[in-house]
């Protein structure tokens, strides 16, 4: 099936733009010609660049890109998604529909919802074309198909699992008396004052932990699955900010600073600053222990009632330059090859997003093998996922923490 770009345009002009659009788009049915045409392109690939083994695993995608299909490519370190996401709104504001400076995206969330909005993206069931896509796990992992409740359609490509676990040392605080919900996280870090913080929005992993404690202290939790009614926004939000005000006040430097993100709880954690963080990923704290970032003694636990998951994905934009490149390296993300190496914490420790029923013989029997590592919790500790919130929440949220605490009152 060949690719539709949709145009958010009107008009004569428009339409003839959309008919030269379809004829630039590649076929994925055909893709010997997309290897063929990849050969010898750029992908910049913008991804976030706040972690040395995730930084070193696209590495390793790049050099296996360059060996296997002469595509090199470039990973353009991000603080933030949203940065990405203007250049290419800027590039359609501009008319620059062709040739785009973004060739790939690491993308979630709102950021997929907008861009999505805004016919920012390569046209929809690319993703579910893609070859390897017949080893990707629909049927256990629905938030595949579903991003922050908005339908993927084939737009973006799964590539990693998420889930938000807290880890502790054990050396120093006892595992019994480890939190198992907001509430008795609350009153833990009351009898523990200045032991535990969070990244301040809008840092991705800060975000999620306010996005986690509304989803425990909501009166009505299936509001979050439809977008902020703005009507009932302050009431629906003032546990939120009410569990704030008592938990800052306990928290490190008495909530007047937080940590810049999750490599710098980490440290934290790794000095003995903190003595619980949390992480957006099961295998985290393990492969903290391998890397030698974290003592042999880090260990992870999670709520029994559920804890935010979701997964991340990767997208193209609508007038990227290197359209077979990018389609080639999200296809090769979803290899059961680079698959593997991706949950295994020596190099990342992300959970993956292909089914092992699925999976050849030798595959199967290669994740089966794996050494998850001895702070890695078992799925029947992980507890349930809480689906994320209808993306709308999360910028309403941290628009209101921004107005209530970033001056560190």
């Amino acid at each position: 099936m060949g690719f539709v770009k949709t145009v958010f345009a009107a008009g004569t002009i428009a339409g003839l733009a959309a008919f030269n659009a379809m004829a630039a788009e590649p076929d994925a049915k055909d893709w010997a010609a997309i290897e063929k045409a990849a050969a010898g392109q750029t992908v910049y690939f913008n991804a976030w660049g706040g972690s040395e083994n995730i930084n070193a695993y696209l590495e390793w995608v790049g050099s296996e890109m360059q060996k296997r299909y002469d595509v090199t490519v470039v990973q353009v370190k991000l603080d933030d998604t949203a940065s990405a996401v203007a250049k290419v709104v800027a590039e359609k504001t501009a008319g620059k529909d062709e040739g785009g400076s973004v060739d790939l995206i690491w993308i979630n969330g709102e950021n997929f919802v907008s861009m999505k909005k805004q016919g920012l993206l390569l046209t929809p069931g690319w993703a579910t074309s893609l070859p390897n896509w017949q080893y990707v796990d629909t049927e256990n992992q629905p938030t595949i198909l579903t991003d922050f409740t908005e339908p993927t359609e084939g737009l973006e490509s799964p590539w990693g699992g998420a889930k938000m676990v807290f880890f502790h040392d054990s050396a120093r605080t006892d595992p019994s008396a480890m939190p198992d919900n907001a509430a008795q996280l609350l009153d833990w870090a009351k009898a523990n004052p200045g032991r535990f913080s969070y990244p301040a929005p809008p840092d991705f992993i800060g975000s999620s932990f306010l996005k986690q404690l509304l989803s425990e202290v909501i009166d009505d939790p299936s509001k979050l699955a439809i977008p902020v009614n703005e009507t009932t926004f302050e009431r629906d939000v003032e546990p939120l900010f009410a569990y704030l005000d008592q938990l800052h006040p306990v928290s490190w430097r008495s909530g007047k600073a937080f940590p810049q993100n999750y490599p710098d709880m980490k440290q934290k954690l790794a000095d003995g600053e903190l003595d619980i963080i949390f992480a957006f990923n099961p295998a985290e704290a393990s492969a903290g222990i391998k890397a030698g970032e974290l003592p042999e003694t880090i260990r992870s636990f999670s709520f029994s009632g559920g804890t935010l998951g979701n997964t991340h994905f990767v997208a193209i934009p609508y007038n990227a330059n290197a359209k077979e490149g990018a389609l080639l390296t999200a296809n090769f993300l979803i290899s059961p090859e680079a698959q593997l190496r991706k949950q295994d914490p020596t190099y990342w420790g992300d959970p993956t997003v292909l089914s092992l029923a699925k999976l050849p013989e030798a595959d199967r029997t290669a994740f089966q093998s794996l050494d998850l590592g001895v702070a890695t919790l078992s799925p029947d500790k992980l507890g349930p996922v809480i689906a994320e919130p209808h993306a709308s929440w999360m910028e309403r949220i941290e628009t209101e923490w921004r107005r209530r605490y970033a001056s560190g009152n």
